[in-house]
């Protein structure tokens, strides 16, 4: 059995959601929750390297996952602590060993598309090529529909305050079902997804098995941390791009969008939905 990277947490927190006072249509004060948006900027071996805006649900987690995402770590071994202080907004990432050429990546980078604006190093784009998934495994329609089921029922902050976007990783339970391992809400989808790759590295957590799902749409930015997480099944309430499409089709993702209720649309990799007979 692998074993889980043995990394020193800060387990920093912050309150996610705070109240407000308002005036509706009719002049009404009342009161209601927003979400909170904080700067974290990430330190690696006392380098600055970027400024990430977030709610700050888990920030040791998007540290991490921003770093995996970026290829500015190769390897979660490689981390000896993250270190979040919410005081000085600041994240401080100590390293092992780095056989990472950090100013070859950082002198190369693409502003995103998206809520918050994401930021990809180097030439990310052009190597996602060389990433091909398997074709297996499938995911029947059943568990396709209890998986949107799952997330409409799910306690969340945007049910409270709005404002954020949430991403989750569901793992197949049985005929037809699946469980959610991991749920996550951010201020930016980028930040969201990254967060959720951070732990699943810190669970030594292999994502050839598992099923993402993406409240924003499916850009290549999204498709690319999935292909890099090694997902899938990429799912979204929302659409898909057509560089987003164009990467899926490059490295063999399945896409389903529009997910609602009992809906659903393939974009790419059929091979993988099972349909039930009544369908």
């Amino acid at each position: 059995m692998a074993v889980a990277p043995n990394i020193t947490l800060s387990h920093a927190s912050i309150p996610l959601v705070h109240e407000v006072e308002v005036i509706d249509e009719l002049g009404r004060h009342k009161t209601t929750f927003i979400p909170g948006e904080r700067p974290l900027t990430i330190y690696l071996d006392k380098r600055e390297v970027v400024t990430l805006m977030t709610l700050g649900s888990a920030p040791e987690a998007l540290v991490l996952g921003y770093l995996r995402n970026q290829r500015l770590v190769e390897s979660p071994d490689d981390i000896e602590s993250i270190q979040v202080d919410w005081e000085t907004e600041s994240a401080a990432v100590k390293t092992r060993r780095s056989t990472v050429d950090i100013d070859a990546l950082t002198s190369k980078r693409v502003v995103t598309t998206g809520c918050g604006q994401g930021t990809m190093f180097g030439g990310l784009i052009d190597e996602i090529s060389d990433i091909s998934l398997p074709d297996g495994p499938q995911l029947s329609q059943e568990a396709i529909v209890s998986l949107i089921d799952a997330i409409r029922t799910h306690d969340t902050i945007y049910k409270k305050s709005g404002s954020v976007h949430a991403c989750a990783v569901f793992e197949r339970a049985g005929e037809g079902q699946v469980r959610l391992l991991y749920f996550i809400e951010d201020v930016g989808r980028h930040n969201a997804v990254d967060s959720i790759s951070g732990l699943m590295w810190l669970a030594n957590k292999a994502g050839r098995d598992l099923i993402f799902f993406t409240t924003g749409r499916l850009t290549s930015e999204m498709v690319i941390k999935g292909a890099q997480m090694g997902v899938p099944f990429l799912m979204t309430r929302s659409g898909v791009t057509l560089m987003g499409l164009e990467l899926a089709r490059k490295t063999n993702l399945t896409i389903l969008s529009r997910c609602s209720g009992k809906h659903f649309e393939i974009y790419h990799g059929p091979q993988r939905v099972v349909f039930s007979s009544a369908s």
